[in-house]
């Protein structure tokens, strides 16, 4: 555990003595009255309020303080540069992935190249297109399921932690520089472009969104101790968050487990009393908040599954999408929404139980509003079976379906 995991026990921290700067001023326009609602809680909950608190604020990474996937972005630049390492077999890179699957790709990366080598994905597109199409769709180029079995859909999703696996055999150092070179590239194309992978079109840019890095280091000079929560891979969000002011210690995504050679295994680490595993216990919607309970509050074994006091959960956390719903609707003081129009997500922004939520319109590219109500009242949830079932509020009472007004 590193400086800055589990040092948050009651949120309470020392503040210098005779320390009594200026508030920090968000600066940038908001939709509506976010901005001001935003510098409340930041007035309120940070050094400025005299309260010797150090609050806590959690942010998801992928569209909700960039736009774009930054996995993703790294996924496509080492398919294009070769750097996938050929396992001795597909089913060794997910305990869910289908026979389908396994020929699936089997046939299209061939068995020429050596168990152990880099695959020649930047020649042979068919090989890109079916780790692109499972990765995106969880299913083969031709419509076949690539994953089946039994998870919890609430603590993982098989290709989500399919991504760390596919990069086993590389070492972090590697895996680092990679991502690096692909942000590079990412943040240098224009803002719009596309790029070809295999034949599937793909976001060229990634961006910073310029309110989101004012807001987290306007949080942090108040005081706040911020933490990064993502669903992608470890090494490669820490080369981003680096970018907004946020290091290693406080960034939280997929940890792989490495062999005694230092190197990416297709297992990792687990939360809440689930052990190492290929992927059952990843901060996926509960998964996100196992993770927080775990690595910022030090709450271990199976209570890390479940919504903690008020002294031991964030004051603000941001999100954009139902994988983010858990750990955003735990926050004490503000739950900020990006709208990408995700049906479990927007039924308890737009609900509003506690008078909390802020929704906000993507900062560049926004949607345009979603023309038919969220399905709140019947199939916006999303079950641990993968089924899908009404939004319940803490009463038990159901949430009607909601209309898409913040676009």
């Amino acid at each position: 555990m590193g400086p800055g995991r589990g040092r948050h026990p009651g949120g309470r921290g020392p503040v210098p003595a005779g320390s009594r700067p200026d508030c920090p001023r968000l600066s940038g326009s908001w939709y509506g009255d976010n901005r001001a609602r935003l510098q409340r809680l930041i007035d309120t909950r940070g050094t400025c309020s005299g309260s010797g608190n150090t609050p806590v604020a959690a942010f998801d990474w992928d569209n909700t303080v960039t736009k774009n996937d930054v996995t993703d972005a790294t996924l496509g630049w080492i398919l294009r540069h070769d750097g996938i390492l050929r396992p001795a077999s597909w089913r060794d890179t997910s305990a869910w992935l289908t026979d389908a699957a396994d020929r699936a790709l089997t046939t299209a990366c061939g068995t020429a190249t050596p168990v152990g080598a880099p695959l020649p994905t930047s020649a042979a597109p068919r090989c890109a297109d079916e780790i692109l199409e499972i990765r995106e769709s969880g299913r083969t180029m031709s419509g076949a399921a690539a994953f089946a079995g039994d998870w919890n859909r609430r603590r993982t999703v098989p290709q989500y932690a399919w991504v760390p696996q596919l990069l086993a055999g590389h070492t972090v150092a590697e895996l680092t520089s990679y991502a690096r070179r692909a942000r590079t590239e990412a943040l240098a194309a224009p803002v719009g472009s596309t790029r070809t992978v295999g034949t599937h079109t793909l976001p060229a840019y990634v961006r910073y969104y310029t309110r989101q890095r004012d807001l987290i280091r306007t949080l942090q000079r108040a005081g706040f101790d911020v933490y990064i929560v993502s669903a992608g891979s470890e090494p490669v969000t820490e080369v981003w968050s680096r970018g907004v002011g946020v290091d290693a210690p406080h960034t939280i995504a997929i940890r792989s487990v490495l062999d005694r050679h230092g190197r990416i295994t297709p297992w990792n680490q687990g939360c809440g009393g689930v052990p190492a595993t290929r992927g059952e216990a990843i901060p996926y919607i509960d998964g996100k908040r196992c993770w927080i309970n775990q690595e910022i509050y030090g709450v271990h074994g199976a209570a890390a599954w479940q919504r903690q006091d008020p002294r031991h959960r964030v004051a603000l956390a941001a999100g954009d999408a139902d994988t983010d719903v858990t750990f955003v609707g735990d926050a004490t003081g503000a739950h900020l929404v990006l709208n990408r129009n995700k049906s479990e997500l927007m039924c308890r922004a737009y609900d509003d139980a506690d008078g909390r939520w802020l929704i906000n319109p993507m900062f560049i590219e926004p949607l345009p509003r979603r023309p038919e109500p969220y399905p709140c009242s019947t199939s916006a949830y999303n079950a641990t079976d993968g089924g899908r079932e009404p939004v319940r509020r803490g009463d038990g009472s159901v949430v009607p379906d909601q209309k898409d007004t913040v676009h």
